[in-house]
Order: C-alpha cells, then sequence, then structure tokens
C-alpha cells in the first residue's frame, strides 16, 4: 500500500525549509532523523506516496511557489492541509507565525491548491491561558474569527485542543518570563462547550487533539488528524489508505500510520514558547 507523507510534526517545513522540502520531493527520496537520532531513508516517489500531509501556521512559501515548492507537489496524487492559527502569531507567545489575519487570508489560495475544502482542515491548537499582572489572558475569544472564514473558504472541520504543558515547554516557560495558566479540567470541559456553540453556527465539525476528555462534550469528537480512511475517500483514484493506528504517536493520538519526514534538528523560527519540539526562540 502507498504511504502517506507527513511533512511535518516535528518542525514547520512549509514556512522555514521549503527549499529543502521542494528538493527532496522533486528527487523522489529523503533521509530523515528521526527523533532518536536514527537515520532513515523515505521513498518520495509520487507512485509510492498516497497522500502528502502538511502541517504549517504560514503557507505562503507554497502558495508564492518558492523553490518550485508547489510545481513539484503538485505532482502528486494528493495534498491535505493542517493549518493552525491561534489568534497569537506575532505576539510575545508566537514571535515567528504571522499575523491572524495575515495568516487567515492564505485560505482561499489554499483551498485551490488542495483542489477540495474537505482536504484542508484549521486547527485552533492550542488553547493558551496566562497570567498578566491580576488578569487572565487566553485567545479562545478569537476562534469565532477561525470559524467564520473556515466556513467562508468551505472548509468544514476545525481541530483544537489545550495546552499541554511538557518538560522542556515548562521550564522554557519560567525562562522566558510566561506567567502561563493551566485551568482545571472543568473549566476546560466548560471552554470547549463555548467552542462547540460557535462551530454548530457554522456548521463545522470540531475534533479534539490527542485530549479525548473533550469528546465527553457533545459536539465534540476525538481526532485522526491523519486519517487514513478520509484520505481514502477523498483520493482522486479513489485509492484506499493505510488505517492502522500510528503507535509511535502519544497514546490519545487517534491518527492512522504514516512516515513524517521533518527533523526536531530543523529548529522552527515560529518561536512558540509552548512548543514540544525545538523552536528557535530569541
Amino acid at each position: 500500500m502507498k504511504k502517506v507523507i507527513s511533512a511535518s510534526r516535528r518542525t514547520d517545513l512549509p514556512a522555514f525549509f521549503p527549499d529543502w522540502l521542494a528538493g527532496v520531493f522533486r528527487e523522489g527520496k529523503a533521509n530523515v532523523f528521526g527523533p532518536s537520532g536514527r537515520a532513515y531513508a523515505v521513498d518520495l516517489r509520487p507512485d509510492a506516496v498516497h497522500t502528502i500531509v502538511l502541517w504549517s501556521k504560514d503557507f505562503s512559501a507554497l502558495i508564492r511557489n518558492r523553490h518550485g515548492l508547489r510545481d513539484v507537489l503538485e505532482t502528486y496524487d494528493q495534498l491535505y492541509f493542517l493549518f493552525t492559527v491561534t489568534g497569537l502569531g506575532g505576539t510575545f507567545i508566537e514571535k515567528g507565525a504571522p499575523p491572524p489575519a495575515a495568516a487567515l487570508s492564505q485560505l482561499p489560495e489554499l483551498v485551490a491548491i488542495a483542489g477540495d475544502p474537505r482536504r484542508v482542515s484549521l486547527r485552533f491548537d492550542p488553547v493558551v491561558y496566562w497570567r498578566e499582572g491580576s488578569r487572565i489572558k487566553t485567545n479562545l475569544p478569537f476562534f469565532a474569527t477561525v470559524a467564520e472564514k473556515a466556513a467562508r473558504a468551505g472548509i468544514e472541520d476545525i481541530r483544537t485542543s489545550f495546552t499541554q504543558w511538557y518538560g522542556k515547554a515548562l521550564r522554557r516557560a519560567r525562562r522566558h518570563g510566561f506567567d502561563y495558566v493551566d485551568p482545571p479540567e472543568d473549566e476546560k470541559l466548560e471552554a470547549a462547550q463555548r467552542l462547540v456553540e460557535i462551530a454548530e453556527k457554522y456548521k463545522l465539525r470540531l475534533y479534539s487533539c490527542s485530549q479525548n476528555f473533550l469528546a465527553r462534550v457533545p459536539g465534540i469528537r476525538a481526532s485522526a488528524c491523519i486519517d487514513g480512511r478520509f484520505l481514502g475517500e477523498r483520493h482522486p483514484l479513489e485509492e484506499d489508505g493505510p488505517t492502522a493506528k500510528d503507535k509511535s504517536q502519544r497514546p490519545e493520538c487517534g491518527c492512522t500510520v504514516s512516515v513524517d519526514i521533518g527533523s526536531y534538528a530543523q529548529s522552527c523560527p515560529h518561536g512558540c514558547l509552548y512548543c514540544y519540539a525545538n523552536p528557535k526562540i530569541s
């Protein structure tokens, strides 16, 4: 069976490494260093690839065809986009990410490249809380804008989660004086209910990413951000995608198997304080 290629959970390849990305797809192979440091070769010839799943906070390089990236990707059968817009781009929390309006303006062209709005899913991920003086602040209110823009572009799915403060992210937040807040579960469920109400207003499906407790809220389903069955249904040649669970992901991750071609050594300049990978932060 053909492979689903993930590019990438580990870093933002479309935003910051479009030259590398275009090069490996043009060559039809990539040598990748996984999280353990072990190198592995990935066959990227179009006849070996079912779908390319692209994760990013900024698809402008693809849209502008920098390094011929758009041209080479369009030789593959199917592209699927996971586009993260949190409303925090350009703030001290996501210094290198594009401002929200600039990011959302990419949606029409991204849908055109995908060829079907169902091949684009927005990620309002994560929902972040922090303290400034005596006030608790959050990006939660920006969800209404994300939902409205998604619906206008014909997109049907939005994925979300609340910040998971892994050890390295905790240390980074403290080092940069970020007074993060991690609300109790009952408050997160109340917030999730507000997200559902907005999603329903725009007739959007809402999914929780690796936080299955959120699926206790009616209107939220546990997500498979990479879903081989779904990708098979969208495939222009009606080819089935791989449906086995991806055992390399977190226990609550519902994704099916894929091959990630990113590397944590390709540090991401978005500089998100909450990131579980290796962001470049000044």
